[in-house]
């Protein structure tokens, strides 16, 4: 049996993204975007906990059962075959892959990534090679000195690669002041913190310098992270994917994959209020991100498409949105066309004097979009080898800095002043797997990236690598092949980047499914003492700044049997692993900025079929309060009360354990059943 790449016809070029999710059989894509994503997806499904699964086809299956049985098939993947009789450098011989490895890439739809695991090069796929189940030991297979060393430390099962906790670096940064406020001498010499009783008290005496006393209302709010209980679970009819506060904490929106996004009036952050829904007319998957400008009053928002639309927040404003067309050459003005589309944008950010758009695409190219001449200025493209997954401002007072988060696995500086030979200021390495998210302090000096490495990395500007250096260095030697989507990460697979010139490394949390959002806490709720981000197992991580774990907040057990199955549930899940049982999957999160308030956006349902945005408020461990209206009661997307989702809740089974699932379903056969493949 041959296999052919996803695009057959000569001089087609492959359009993959490792966030495009795997689409249901029943569901067809629009042709009009681009003519390779024919049968692609964006973003497919990871089965959690593959590893202990004794029938699955995870990356341990090579030492585990070295011979597996794929009946009577021989499978041979093949290219030009070498003049008869001619010996062959690397570039033309042939090579023996275990069937265990083969069967890896037969359940993956990463074939590229895979073979750069093995040691095959992007443009070197004319290699021969041939697959032989007799091989059992793959010892003797050619890799390239970097992936061998990797794999060897693989087998042997380091544990000595990750980074120290706590950080020097980031203990450093915290005791500075850069990062919240030092805990008081006294305090901290009897290895105790001040409770909320003791820091009130002190305030209300005054008998501080005032210096004192800030310092010490700034303390008071960066111990206040906000618990599990959820205050409200809003529900959404399809999975959301991105959810955030206003800069001053009076606005929130959310995006779902039904292509609408939801406005809510949070100036009480603790009472809610619908605003407005405005939608992406002809998207395609789903809503992929959206910023708010700085004053509130429009919306940018984008799908798996090259146009975005900006909307007006304001409720009595019903009119269209505009077109925002992010493809035409700089200086073009748009032409009047619908439903075509060259690329796909994944990420979008207002610049700090809302003038401006930037966006990560699918094309491998950060776009920067004036809003008044309705057309790019800028096109940043080349430089990047893969998807650009995230995109932002290094400044909120300058549009001049760029920051750009990309599958090739580096985090890209720009500074607009001196572009003239279009490339980057300098370069951020460290990740070893593809960026999802890339979020700014908005200094000018820190930033911060999640990578499929399952890594979260904080970054000083004044580290950057140069472009000089990095010219010498191939990014490919140092990544695995991961597939985010539906593989998990054992601990095996990391191991410290030979370039990393990273500040501080969180590990903890998982980057899986889907593009998880990392983000600096707010400085007046939590005096910027802390990173936190999102996870595949429905939790939030908060981590201090020396990569200690603050907190976490559990979005999964606020919210399990939170609504009743729905009988169409199976046509819209996630897994097919076929037994619907409730999954949560936090993809973003945002940290009010006044009150000690988060609101979880998440995949959430019976097999990740639906949708949540919980909010969750400090409230000193207690499991309840005697307020009205009860915490953890469910609302639908316009904030009104669903008292059968509440009834289900109460009278729901009690939930149990979950045994490994399958991202997909697999037949199962005997050794000696020939006849069922």
């Amino acid at each position: 049996m041959s296999h052919r790449s996803a695009s057959d016809e000569p001089g087609e070029e492959s359009f993959r993204h490792p966030a495009q999710e795997w689409l249901e059989e029943d569901d067809e894509l629009d042709m009009d975007y681009h003519s390779a994503l024919e049968g692609q997806t964006e973003e497919d499904e990871e089965d959690e906990d593959w590893e202990d699964d004794d029938d699955g086809m995870g990356l341990g299956i090579a030492d585990e059962n070295p011979r597996i049985n794929i009946g009577s098939i021989q499978i041979e993947l093949t290219a030009d075959d070498p003049p008869e009789g001619e010996e062959t450098d690397n570039a033309g011989r042939r090579r023996h892959v275990p069937a265990s490895r083969l069967i890896e890439l037969l359940a993956s739809s990463g074939l590229r990534h895979i073979l750069h695991s093995n040691g095959f090069t992007t443009t070197n796929l004319s290699e021969n090679f041939e697959v032989d189940d007799e091989d059992e030991d793959d010892d003797d297979f050619d890799y390239p000195g970097p992936l061998r060393q990797r794999l060897r430390h693989w087998r042997a099962g380091r544990t000595d690669q990750f980074p120290k906790v706590p950080s020097d670096e980031g203990t450093e940064l915290m005791s500075e002041g850069h990062f919240g406020t030092d805990p008081h001498y006294v305090d901290r010499i009897k290895k105790r913190k001040k409770v909320l009783a003791t820091h009130l008290m002190w305030r209300e005496l005054g008998i501080d310098p005032y210096g004192v006393r800030k310092r010490a209302n700034r303390s008071l709010s960066q111990h206040m992270i906000p618990g599990s209980a959820a205050d409200k679970i809003i529900h959404y009819d399809s999975r959301s994917y991105s959810g955030q506060f206003s800069d001053d904490g009076n606005f929130f929106f959310c995006c779902a994959q039904d292509f609408k996004v939801r406005m809510y009036d949070t100036s009480n952050p603790y009472e809610w209020k619908y605003y407005k829904t405005v939608d992406y007319p002809f998207g395609q998957w789903t809503i992929t991100d959206a910023t708010l400008s700085p004053d509130n009053h429009h919306l940018v928002y984008s799908s798996i498409r090259s146009q975005a639309y900006l909307a007006s927040t304001d409720p009595d404003d019903d009119s269209d949105p505009t077109v925002l067309d992010f493809s035409l050459p700089p200086g073009q003005r748009r032409r009047r066309s619908w439903g075509s589309s060259h690329f796909g944008i994944w990420s979008l950010r207002f610049s700090g004097d809302g003038r401006e758009v930037v966006a990560g695409t699918s094309e491998n190219s950060v776009i920067v979009y004036d809003l008044e001449t309705k057309q790019p200025v800028l096109n940043l493209r080349d430089r990047h080898q893969d998807h650009v997954n995230a995109v932002c401002f290094g400044d909120t007072s300058s549009p001049h800095i760029l920051y750009s988060g990309s599958d090739d696995t580096t985090l890209r500086v720009w500074d607009r002043r001196s572009m003239g030979d279009g490339r980057e200021a300098g370069v951020f390495m460290g990740h070893t797997e593809g960026l999802t998210y890339v979020d700014s302090k908005g200094d000018g000096r820190y930033v911060l990236s999640n990578g499929k490495d399952q890594t979260m990395k904080l970054w000083d500007l004044r580290k950057m690598m140069t472009t000089a250096k990095f010219d010498t260095i191939d990014p490919n030697d140092y990544t695995t092949g991961f597939d985010y989507r539906f593989q998990p990460y054992p601990d095996d697979y990391y191991e410290p980047h030979e370039h990393d010139c990273s500040v501080v490394t969180f590990r903890g949390h998982r980057v899986l499914k889907t593009l998880i959002r990392c983000h600096f806490s707010p400085p007046g709720s939590t005096n910027s003492r802390y990173v936190y981000t999102g996870s595949e197992d429905g939790k939030i991580y908060v981590y201090n700044m020396d990569a200690t774990l603050a907190g976490t907040v559990d979005v999964a057990a606020a919210t399990t049997n939170s609504r009743p199955r729905e009988p169409d549930v199976f046509a819209t899940a996630y897994e097919m692993s076929g037994e619907m049982l409730w999954r949560t999957c936090v993809r973003d999160a945002s940290w009010h900025p006044n009150a000690p308030v988060l609101a979880a956006t998440s995949w959430n349902g019976w097999g990740l079929s639906s949708g949540t945005c919980t909010v969750h408020s400090w409230n000193d461990g207690a499991d309840n309060d005697e307020g009205e209206p009860p915490i953890g009661q469910s609302y639908d997307d316009k904030l009104r009360d669903v008292p059968e989702f509440n009834r289900y809740r109460e009278n729901a089974p009690a939930p149990r354990s979950r045994r490994p699932l399958r991202s997909r379903p697999v037949h199962r056969v005997d050794e000696d059943d020939d006849d069922a493949w």
